[in-house]
């Protein structure tokens, strides 16, 4: 498991030392079980007899309520007095609004709640989030055995379903940051503010690699190569701490979804990936194999399916890949109502729902029909048709999570926590982020930064829009455009950057320009969406209302800086020559000044391509190493000035002018066959525009190559760059990867320069 970074961990300390934890003593809990009795018509384990002096109640205590004791016993412990009732209730997850009455939480011995994009309480802040939280939890407590509902929630980049709430970039901007570090901390924040709603369970980060930016979550990608949501699984550590429920704000993480929702053919939402094992491992699994790695809590299934089988109905995929290759030892839940699709009708089947718990499913997130959902579950378990030890298995998987949280000590909200949601330091990381996160992709004649003093126009439909710089899963499923939520805009951030606010102008539609301007600055791009309607099969271009803008600004004359949010690269190649510099914002969430930190030069830009910028939508599906020509490869990335010139007293034997070293890397192993990689590094003192890779392959047979052509003669393979990673400035990195037949060996790749 990662540690956490030395920052990250003195905040979690000093927070353990600070926090005043809301224990509740067994004692409270079992009172409240025993009151569940009058509420509860389901058979149940006797509840324990309670000594009401609280001197001699700790003796009373039954293992599972003690927390000195080691998880797994705990586990052991309360799945011996758990009836068949308290067990189908934990692998079931209901949506908070379908629960009514609320006394039916207890009354069907319900494992979790969850809100979902578009569930939310009133008024919405963080005060009323935490009381909801805690009454359900007073309800689930209520029961013979006292187990503690876990809450989930799309927490996907902030605790988005908070009014006021921090907002951090979406995940393609943290990509480009290429920070893993930066990404931990994010996660930490996160958990804080999630921790002071009282929620506990996370549905992030996603590890999806997207291949087709037509598919409408492209957003809710790191990038399109595997190492890029491998590293950012640092989010991971980030939410759930160096241990889960080391400390108060600790809550658990979902990865997802598995597996390969992002390769779909035609980047269509839910679709059908068409691919290869080889390729499904080499590109879409190594995510998921490291956020094992880190000990994710849960990891939740995708909707998609993979040559024709669904996600929830593959065992192959689920219970002998992931928890068996891989050792994934949390839990699997389902993604929303997808269970209910397996059979293509509307209404839950036992043959559904079986067919889903027998490929690996451990908790089904229903949402809404429970009790039709708990009567079929009950008669699939009473027909042989799920057998126990399945059964068994799942809620194992669930408690183990539960008590590793520490839910049953600390089952209340911290309010110490609370107030952290949208506070100022949570505000200056997001804004560190959104900085980072930016990419240059032109800057004819050093148009950026922008002068402090000049006469400034700003114009564009996300200029002055949180709601469109934030995008979907901001306080609500789609995301909608306006004031949804407190935060800074772009062009607040500008006004702030300046010298004399006065000297900006600002029209939405670019009306009222003339040529005394310095600069213009169009913030454009996409208006907020999220899963299902942000497929984009059609045109991936700016929309009308941009076009027209942009069109009155070029008219002026003035020279014209265009900001572009999206959640993915767009069609703008034919538009681009008007431009004299394009800034590639993303989605940067609530805090749009370090969109303005960037523009004026307080910080140079750093950020790099998280996805290949296609030349043309009729390029899609356009990815690094696929030998097409983009507009913008993947990695690129323009910065202000230069750097640094020739040293002027060079050591006495200086580095070759062209040189290049080449590094071999195990990613994946499994019986009969291997993943690696191969880092290709410009070690000379001067850029190379090619060069070549060759080893002994010792035995193997090469199945698939990415990011590189390759030909094998004589028991040795040869790979060449692409089109788009042959030239590499000095010390610059390369990498491609391949799957092989055959153990790995230990190759010792050479490399030649072009």
């Amino acid at each position: 498991m990662t540690p956490l970074l030395p920052e990250a961990a003195a905040r979690r300390t000093a927070r353990r030392r600070s926090v005043r934890p809301s224990v509740r003593r067994p004692v409270i809990v079992a009172a409240l079980c025993a009151a569940a009795l009058a509420v509860t018509g389901l058979t149940a384990a006797a509840p324990p007899e309670r000594n009401t002096d609280p001197d001699t109640a700790r003796a009373a205590v039954l293992p599972y309520q003690d927390p000195s004791l080691p998880v797994p016993q705990r586990v052991d412990d309360l799945l011996g007095r758990m009836t068949l009732d308290d067990k189908l209730g934990q692998m079931t997850q209901i949506e908070k609004d379908a629960l009514v009455p609320q006394s039916d939480l207890a009354t069907y011995r319900i494992g979790s709640v969850l809100s979902g994009g578009d569930s939310t309480v009133s008024p919405n802040n963080a005060q009323t989030w935490a009381d909801t939280y805690d009454s359900l939890q007073r309800t689930a407590l209520a029961t013979p055995l006292g187990i503690p509902v876990i809450y989930g929630i799309d927490a996907v980049h902030g605790h988005n379903a908070v009014r006021g709430a921090t907002l951090f970039p979406h995940n393609i901007g943290l990509g480009a940051t290429r920070d893993p570090a930066l990404v931990q901390r994010i996660g930490l924040a996160v958990a804080e503010e999630v921790a002071g709603t009282g929620i506990d369970w996370s549905f992030a980060p996603c590890l999806c690699v997207a291949r087709n930016d037509r598919w409408g979550r492209t957003y809710e990608s790191f990038g399109e190569t595997p190492e890029l949501p491998t590293a950012m699984t640092s989010f991971i550590t980030g939410l759930q701490g160096s241990a889960l429920g080391g400390d108060p704000a600790s809550v658990l993480a979902t990865a997802k979804h598995y597996i390969g929702d992002g390769g779909t053919t035609g980047g269509v939402d839910q679709g059908n990936t068409q691919i290869s094992e080889a390729e499904l491992r080499a590109v879409h699994l190594p995510p998921f194999q490291k956020a094992v790695e880190r000990g994710v809590g849960s990891v939740m299934l995708s909707y998609s399916s993979w040559n024709g089988v669904r996600s929830h109905a593959h065992k192959y995929l689920v219970t002998d890949v992931l928890k068996g290759e891989l050792g994934f030892t949390g839990f699997v839940v389902s993604d929303w109502a997808a269970v209910d699709q397996l059979d293509g009708q509307s209404g839950f089947s036992g043959a559904e729902i079986a067919t889903a718990v027998n490929a690996g499913v451990d908790m089904v997130m229903v949402p809404h029909d429970y009790k039709r959902f708990l009567s079929l579950l009950r008669g699939e378990v009473s027909a042989g048709r799920i057998a126990m030890t399945r059964i068994d298995d799942a809620n194992r998987r669930v408690l183990t999570k539960k008590f590793q949280l520490g839910l049953f000590e600390r089952p209340l909200t911290d309010r110490s926590y609370t107030a952290t949601v949208g506070s100022a330091a949570h505000r200056a990381l997001a804004r560190e982020a959104v900085r980072a996160s930016q990419v240059l992709l032109k800057n004819d004649g050093g148009i950026l930064p922008l002068p402090r003093t000049g006469r400034l126009f700003v114009a564009g439909k996300s200029a002055d829009d949180i709601g469109n710089q934030s995008g979907g899963w901001t306080v609500g499923w789609q995301g909608r455009s306006g004031p949804v939520t407190e935060g800074t805009t772009i062009l607040q951030g500008i006004r702030g950057a300046v010298a004399d606010p006065a000297r900006i102008t600002y029209d939405r539609y670019g009306n009222g320009i003339d040529g005394s301007y310095t600069a213009a600055v169009a913030v454009v791009g996409e208006t907020p969406y999220a899963e299902m309607r942000g497929d984009r099969p059609d045109g991936m271009g700016l929309d009308q209302e941009d076009l027209q803008t942009l069109a009155r600004l070029k008219a002026s004359g003035v020279p014209v800086v265009v900001v572009l949010v999206s959640g993915r690269p767009l069609d703008i190649a034919d538009r681009l020559p008007d431009w004299r510099a394009l800034l590639a914002a993303w989605l940067p969430g609530t805090e749009g000044g370090g969109v303005a930190d960037v523009l004026f030069g307080d910080h140079a830009p750093t950020g790099k391509l998280p996805m290949t910028w296609m030349r043309s939508a009729s390029q899609q599906p356009v990815n690094d190493g696929d030998g097409k020509s983009p507009l913008f490869p993947y990695g690129y990335g323009l910065t202000y000035g230069t750097g640094p010139g020739p040293d002027p007293d060079p050591d006495p034997d200086p580095a070759p002018a062209k040189a290049c070293t080449a590094t071999h890397r195990l990613v994946n192993s499994w019986p009969g066959g291997h993943q690696a990689e191969v880092t290709v590094k410009n070690t000379g003192t001067g850029p190379i525009t090619g060069w070549t890779v060759d080893w002994e392959l010792g035995g193997s047979t090469v199945t698939s190559l990415w990011n590189g052509g390759h030909t094998v003669a004589n028991g040795r393979i040869t790979v060449r760059n692409t089109s788009s990673n042959g030239t590499l400035a000095v010390g610059a990195t390369t990498s491609f990867g391949y799957t092989a037949n055959g153990t790995a060996g230990t190759p010792a790749p050479r490399c030649t320069p072009a």
